[in-house]
């Protein structure tokens, strides 16, 4: 049997693609998700022995998608599955189809093996493209791409975007914080695109460095692959005198591309021609209404080598109820504020990383580099944030870095529902990441 998830009309890309989409009426938005969901569950149904399986379990067969809300009788699907399919269990086609292999990033369990055919890598660069243009990125404009290269996803997800969108790209891939700042002022690149972490790292390295970012041409920074708050965002756009998009996606699904914010800076249009959006309960699994946070659940409406049914993310967010202000029909999901996998537990009580960053960026003073430390005393978990403190504060008025730490005590125990050490440390203390932040050390 053939399988065709999208015609030729939909899927070609070119250097100045159709946004199209982007602004397309919902009930034609739902026709068009309705007539590539049904193709994907046949498609994984007929090709993959996983999906057939819990499909017969689940009572359901291909032919009785008739509606968008029937998708809630397939059964979710974890990374766990995905690990035990490893490597090529849930592939949907032959290998002679398959051009390109990527995998996921995770630094658990093994790593998820993710196939492409060349329809897949036309959808991905169409997904770029449309949301480069979303942070007013075009032809002219010079990106410097400090995602890194390689099974990573990050780096020729945005190169092969760009250079289709008719943008210079300046591939250096990660890491290598002076040579970065050699090209920034070399190069002149008008657009950084990285983790937020290793941006932030690079400005203070080019603060040492009196290097003064505000004064080259970077006008864009797009930041993703690791959840980021508002105030951190802040932080950037003072640094470098830029304007801070973030950009959501994952392997498994396709990279990044699956969600980006638009000018209005009001949650992250999904690309739901593409990716339909549920959020669930993370207990229950139960859909949640929109504006309730709860766990990104995603299907891929037209992927051929390794479509996701109801794939669980782990991300918590919820769906904006409200219209953007730009116009654009897609839905929007909230800025991901925390992994569900992220949690830990002080004394009985759930805290995730991003209540504590948000707490500890509120208060002037402090450098956006911390950790969170969990160790374990007389058989009672105890947790302690370690938070860089800004040069100027450290005076010869103990009184002052009292007083700090005193307040950030407060925001921390406010913002977490208990109370957690607040240890005040020199800048340059905290270690830095050239990938993604490594923010809690447990060394229970």
């Amino acid at each position: 049997m053939t399988h065709v998830i999208h015609s030729e009309t939909e899927s070609a890309c070119s250097p100045h693609p159709a946004t199209a989409a982007d602004w397309l009426g919902r009930q034609q938005l739902a026709a068009l998700q309705l007539r590539r969901l049904q193709q994907t569950v046949q498609l994984a149904c007929d090709r993959v022995p996983l999906y057939r399986q819990r499909l017969a379990a689940a009572g359901v067969s291909p032919d009785e998608i008739r509606c968008l809300e029937d998708l809630v009788r397939l059964p979710l699907i974890t990374k766990d599955d995905l690990r035990e399919a490893y490597p090529q269990g849930l592939f949907a086609v032959p290998w002679e189809q398959i051009v390109r292999l990527h995998a996921s990033s995770g630094t658990t369990g093994k790593q998820v093996l993710v196939p492409y055919t060349r329809a897949d890598l036309e959808v991905w660069t169409e997904a770029m493209t449309r949301v480069l243009t979303w942070f007013g990125i075009g032809p002219g404009d010079v990106i410097q791409n400090a995602y890194g290269y390689g099974l990573f996803t990050g780096g020729l997800g945005f190169h092969y975007g760009a250079e289709a969108l008719g943008a210079t790209v300046i591939p250096i891939s990660g890491g290598n914080t002076d040579r970065q700042i050699d090209v920034l002022e070399d190069f002149g690149p008008t657009v950084f695109c990285c983790t937020p972490s290793f941006f932030l790292h690079l400005a203070d390295r080019a603060q040492e460095r009196d290097v003064d970012l505000c004064s080259l041409r970077l006008r864009v920074g797009v930041f993703g692959a690791e959840p980021w708050s508002e105030e951190m965002r802040q932080r950037i756009q003072l640094a470098a005198g830029i304007e801070a998009f973030d950009i959501y996606g994952l392997a498994e699904i396709v990279g990044p591309g699956v969600a980006a914010e638009c000018a209005a800076h009001q949650g992250l249009h999904v690309l739901e021609d593409h990716f339909y959006p549920e959020i669930v309960d993370p207990s229950s699994g139960q859909r949640v209404p929109d504006g309730e946070a709860g766990e990104l659940v995603l299907t891929t409406l037209s992927k051929h080598a390794l479509p996701m049914l109801r794939y669980r993310t782990g991300d918590i967010t919820a769906i904006c109820p409200d219209p953007c202000p730009c116009g654009r029909t897609l839905r929007r999901i909230r800025r991901v504020s925390h992994r569900n996998d992220d949690l830990f537990i002080v004394r009985g009580v759930n805290v995730f990383p991003a209540q504590i960053e948000a707490a500890l960026l509120a208060v002037k003073g402090t450098l956006p580099h911390y950790q969170i430390v969990l160790t374990c005393e007389h058989g009672q978990d105890q947790a302690e944030v370690q938070i860089e403190v800004a040069p100027d504060m450290f005076s010869d008025r103990i009184g002052v870095l009292e007083e700090l730490q005193a307040k950030l005590t407060r925001q921390v125990r406010q913002a977490a529902g208990v109370q957690i050490g607040v240890r005040l440390v020199e800048p340059r203390t905290v270690e830095r990441s050239e990938g993604k932040a490594r923010r809690v050390v447990d060394r229970r």
